[in-house]
């Protein structure tokens, strides 16, 4: 009698069990909600139909790609981009930017923003590092050809360049302009970098490794609207103050 008690126990003991894992654990009913994406990891893209191929104009695609013509532009009412990144149409040039769009439906002057201050974060690190095959595709010849003559002097000095860009505050359309086809865009940048200039001997001639400045920069980007070509190419800089 005493075996049955003891088997009644045990039976007892694991219904309970059974019971605490049911109520801890949940069922799975076929609806729960997929394991969130590892942050880490890029998120997935999928492939926009019309978009050029890599090369496919002789450049790379790697400037400011816009969207193609078979996808919709997203609206363009966030005024902060990611990380905090402010990216708005400045009063004067919302005129100009509307004729863009109604140039070229698939202009998104947020998506423009983001696909500039990439074009920025590259040249600037370049330019830097006087890699001139980088440069090349993003900008337009005679801004090229300036940009490959300050490398040049600079190395004939025996001074190398270090620019740390930290981040960006803001990448506002400050301007826009389109005459025929030719569509020009002007972006103020405002970002922190950390520059200095090494001589010869690797001294520092200009700047201070451990001081962030902050930069302000006109850009302008240019394309034609009727092209195939998605990219725009830099065409002019200047710096403000």
């Amino acid at each position: 009698m005493g075996n049955n008690y003891d088997i009644i126990l045990i039976g007892l003991v694991a219904v309970f069990l059974i019971l605490r894992l049911r109520s801890v654990l949940g069922k799975r009913t076929g609806n729960e909600r997929p394991p969130a994406r590892d942050p880490l990891s890029p998120p997935p893209q999928a492939p926009r139909s019309g978009d050029a191929p890599a090369g496919a104009s002789g450049r790379p695609d790697n400037v400011v790609p816009l969207p193609t013509a078979g996808n919709p532009p997203r609206p363009s009412l966030a005024a902060t981009g990611p990380g905090g990144i402010r990216a708005t149409v400045m009063p004067t040039a919302a005129a100009a930017v509307a004729a863009v769009g109604a140039a070229d439906p698939s202009f998104d002057p947020m998506g423009f923003c983001g696909g500039a201050r990439a074009a920025f974060t590259a040249i600037v690190e370049a330019f830097a590092k006087d890699d001139v095959a980088t440069l090349r595709p993003l900008l337009d010849g005679p801004t090229f050809a300036s940009f490959e003559a300050a490398i040049r002097a600079r190395g004939e000095r025996g001074e190398k360049a270090e620019t740390t860009l930290i981040g960006f505050e803001a990448s506002d359309i400050a301007a826009a302009e389109l005459q025929g086809t030719q569509a020009s865009v002007t972006v103020r940048f405002v970002s922190e970098q950390i520059n200095v200039v090494r001589n010869a001997d690797g001294q520092i001639a200009d700047g201070n490794p451990n001081e962030v400045q902050k930069v302000v920069d006109l850009w302008t980007f240019r394309r034609d609207t009727k092209s195939s070509d998605p990219n725009w190419l830099l065409t002019k800089t200047e710096s403000e103050g």
